[in-house]
């Protein structure tokens, strides 16, 4: 998080969080689609099933390391912005998961005793 003197941290665009998180499938996807390359033709460079494929890039199926890997072969994307994209959106949906943010709040009191 980037702080600056006397601005409030959620003020500065670098801090905000996106109302909708991007899924690296949404990026993806619209690459292909700008290249004219099928869904279907993608899948069998990147010898994938197409149901994976297509899950990835509507945002159903994470972009794992072998599979930004094999885009990165067949498309010529770099694998590790769209690793990273994943780690952000993850990230992002997870804070939003109101379950799992009351346990992390019990563990970082819990913690805060040792």
């Amino acid at each position: 998080m980037i702080a600056v003197p006397g601005v409030e941290p959620n003020m500065i665009a670098n801090n905000l969080e996106p109302f909708e998180p991007t899924h690296p499938g949404e990026v993806l996807k619209d690459e292909i689609e700008y290249r004219r390359i099928s869904q279907r033709k993608l899948a069998a460079a990147m010898n994938v099933p197409y149901t994976l494929l297509n899950e990835v890039l509507n945002g159903k199926r994470p972009v794992n390391t072998e599979f930004a890997l094999l885009i990165e072969a067949v498309v010529g994307l770099p694998a590790e912005p769209l690793l990273k994209m994943q780690a952000s959106y993850n990230i992002v949906v997870t804070k939003r998961n109101s379950d799992f943010m009351n346990k992390l709040s019990k563990t970082r009191k819990m913690t805060a005793t040792l």
